[in-house]
């Protein structure tokens, strides 16, 4: 009877041992797959995988769990004090690596959300089209630059057909004939050719080199 008691004991004291190891966490490579995060109340879900693209970002080193201990909620999410609006669009990039925003999305909050989670593809990519459109704005209209170039009816073909780009023909003035070549009028003609010229902000225009032929 006695062996029978201590073969109990050592079937006991196994399946203790059995449910203690739940406690501790498994190994790091077999982490969880799908991760949540509580993004200012809002859960939103995702991969290890997707969070990890960027090496540098806060949000893999949260989900690696290294140094940074975050608080979870009820659920286990990671809580993150942070606007849930422009969390979605900073999600989808890690996703597929474009930026997506809603027409009326401020980029400067997506900046700012680019910023705080250090996702450097994206910053640069918000300070690209922040640019851009910066200097759509300040763009100074166009001034129109007129020359006026005299020539003989022969050469009027000849003179608005090598008119180089960015030349437009304008207006024709006939100015009668002025020399006599023999027995042959040769009519004199104004041609009047504009061009637009673009300044850009600092004040330098960016007119093209190339002059009109005559």
């Amino acid at each position: 009877g006695v062996r029978m008691r201590m073969e109990g004991r050592e079937e006991m004291q196994g399946a203790v041992g059995l449910r203690c190891t739940w406690d501790i966490p498994p190994p790091a490579g077999t982490q969880a797959k799908w991760v949540r995060l509580n993004v200012g109340g809002t859960v939103f879900l995702t991969t290890r995988q997707t969070l990890c693209r960027e090496q540098k970002s806060f949000l893999c080193r949260l989900c690696q769990g290294e140094e940074l201990q975050s608080d979870r909620d009820e659920t286990g999410a990671y809580l993150i004090d942070r606007d849930p609006t422009y969390f979605g669009p900073i999600l989808n990039f890690l996703r597929h690596g474009k930026l997506v925003l809603d027409k009326d999305m401020a980029e400067e909050g997506i900046l700012e959300e680019a910023e705080f989670y250090n996702i450097g593809p994206l910053i640069r990519i918000i300070k690209d089209r922040m640019e851009e459109k910066d200097y759509t704005v300040t763009q100074v209209p166009p001034k129109h630059v007129y020359r006026v170039l005299q020539c003989q009816e022969e050469e009027l073909t000849q003179m608005v057909s090598t008119m180089s780009d960015g030349w437009r023909f304008e207006q024709l003035v006939n100015i009668g004939s002025c020399y006599n070549y023999g027995n042959e009028d040769q009519t004199e003609f104004l041609c009047v050719v504009s061009k637009e010229l673009y300044s850009s902000p600092n004040g330098l225009s960016s007119e093209p080199s190339h002059k009109a032929k005559v």
